[in-house]
């Protein structure tokens, strides 16, 4: 995984930037080996990834609906996402 470090706009965000970076970079991983796995044509693999990519796209949502919308836009700007 690429690690990315985000500065946010206001610092007193930043460890939740950080957390929600995390779980945006889980996710990415996750979607990039469910895309394998699909066109493989591997379903089991597919679906054990596709139910990763839930779990952390979730976690991602929770810590980006306790952000400010300045700091998600932030983040929806970076190469992240």
């Amino acid at each position: 995984m690429k690690k990315i470090k985000l500065k946010a706009i206001n610092q007193i965000h930043q460890s939740k930037v950080n957390r929600a970076i995390y779980w945006l970079e889980k996710y990415n991983f996750a979607n990039d080996r469910r895309n394998c796995a699909d066109s493989d044509g591997d379903e089991k693999m597919y679906r054990k990834y596709d139910r990763e990519c839930e779990k952390t796209f979730a976690k991602y949502e929770d810590y980006a609906s306790e952000l400010p919308k300045r700091e998600v836009n932030n983040i929806e700007k970076s190469e992240l996402y």
